[in-house]
C-alpha cells in the first residue's frame, strides 16, 4: 500500500469515526493514481478541417506517446471560438478534459453575458503559438488595396460583404473599428471556421474575408490575394504585403493561444500535460506544420502563460472601457 493511499484511508477513517461522510475521496478530486490512465480529450472551439484544428490534431498525435494515452480531439465551433469554456467549467479537474484557449475568450465577458470567467475558471497549462490575420479577396477580385474597399463601401452603401470567423472575434472587432471610424457600412458574414470562410471568399459567396493565416496555402496557390496583414511587422512569408499599421490605420491584431484545463487542476497533472505537449510542440513535424500557416512556436510554461492570460484579460477590459466611453461621449 503506497503512502498516498495510507494517508487517504486514515483521513477517511477519522471522518467516519466522527460521524462524518461516507469513506471516499471528494468528487472530481485527483486521488494520486497514475495519470493518465485513459484517453485525454482536447476540445477545439473551431470547425474541423481549419488550420488551427489541423495543427492541434497533429499536436495531440505527437503528445500521445509521452502521455502513454491517446489525445482525442473534439470540436465545438460557434460563438466566436468560446464554446469550449462551458465544457471546462463543467469538467472534473482531473486532467482528462483540456481545451484550446483562443483570444476571444478573454474578450467575451466584456461584450456579452457569459457564465464563466477565462481567468478564474481555468488552469493554464501551456502557450502553444499565435496567429496573425490578413484581409483577403479572391484572385480575380478588382479590389486590390484597402482604400479601394472603403471607396466601394462609400459609393455603394450596404453592398460590401465581409466574412470573419465569428461575431466578437478579433477580425470582427478590427472591421468594426475601421468602418465605424469612417462612417461606413458593410455586411458582416460570420463563419464557424477557416475552411468554410476561405471557400466562401474563393467561390465569390462573399467579397472579402478577414481571418487567421490558415488561408496560407490558398494564397500561395494563387487562388486568394492578400491586401494587408494585421501583425506588428510584415510577414516573412508574404513580405510584399503591407500591414494595417504601416498603411496608417494604427491597428495591430494578433491572437496567441494555448491549452488549459478546468479550475483546480493539480500541479502534478499540469506538469504531466505540460511536459508532453512541450515535447510535441518542438517536434520538427509540428514546427513545419505551423510554418504552412505563417506561424511559429511561442512557448510559455504554466506560470508565465497564466500571467499572460491575466494580462490579456485586463487589456480586453481596458479596450471595452475605452469603447464604452467613446460611445457615451459620441466621439
Amino acid at each position: 500500500m503506497n503512502r498516498d493511499r495510507r494517508r487517504w484511508l486514515a483521513g477517511g477513517a477519522a471522518a467516519l469515526a466522527l460521524g462524518g461522510v461516507t469513506l471516499g475521496p471528494p468528487v472530481g478530486a485527483w486521488t494520486g493514481e497514475p495519470f493518465p490512465s485513459r484517453p485525454v480529450t482536447m476540445w477545439v472551439p473551431w470547425a474541423a478541417g481549419g488550420a488551427t484544428d489541423l495543427s492541434l490534431r497533429l499536436l495531440a498525435e505527437l503528445a500521445a506517446p509521452a502521455l502513454g494515452q491517446p489525445v482525442i480531439v473534439a470540436n465545438r465551433p460557434g460563438a466566436g471560438g468560446t464554446l469550449a469554456m462551458p465544457v471546462l467549467t463543467q469538467a472534473e479537474p482531473n486532467g482528462y478534459t483540456i481545451a484550446q484557449m483562443p483570444q476571444p475568450v478573454f474578450r467575451a465577458p466584456f461584450v456579452t453575458k457569459v457564465l464563466w470567467d477565462p481567468v478564474r475558471d481555468v488552469t493554464p497549462i501551456i502557450q502553444v503559438s499565435g496567429v496573425t490575420f490578413g484581409v483577403l479577396v479572391r484572385a480575380a477580385s478588382p479590389l486590390r488595396a484597402m482604400d479601394q474597399l472603403f471607396a466601394f463601401a462609400r459609393s455603394r452603401p450596404g453592398e460590401l460583404t465581409i466574412a470573419t470567423n465569428g461575431i466578437g472575434t478579433t477580425p470582427h472587432l478590427v472591421l468594426e473599428t475601421l468602418f465605424t471610424e469612417r462612417g461606413l457600412r458593410y455586411i458582416h458574414v460570420p463563419y464557424k471556421g477557416t475552411s468554410e470562410l476561405t471557400l466562401a471568399v474563393e467561390s465569390g459567396q462573399v467579397m472579402v474575408g478577414v481571418n487567421s493565416t490558415g488561408f496560407g496555402p490558398e494564397v500561395d496557390a494563387g487562388r486568394l490575394r492578400l491586401l494587408a496583414t494585421l501583425g506588428q511587422e510584415r510577414s516573412r512569408r508574404w513580405s510584399q504585403v503591407p500591414t494595417l499599421r504601416e498603411l496608417g490605420y494604427g491597428i495591430v491584431a494578433m491572437s496567441p493561444y494555448g491549452l488549459s484545463g478546468p479550475r483546480g487542476l493539480p500541479d502534478e497533472v499540469v506538469k504531466v500535460l505540460h511536459d508532453a505537449f512541450r515535447q510535441a510542440m518542438f517536434d520538427p513535424r509540428f514546427i513545419e506544420d505551423l510554418a504552412r500557416y505563417d506561424q511559429e512556436v511561442t512557448y510559455l510554461g504554466p506560470h508565465d502563460y497564466a500571467r499572460a492570460c491575466r494580462e490579456e484579460y485586463e487589456r480586453e477590459r481596458a479596450a471595452a472601457e475605452r469603447m464604452k466611453n467613446t460611445r457615451s461621449t459620441g466621439s
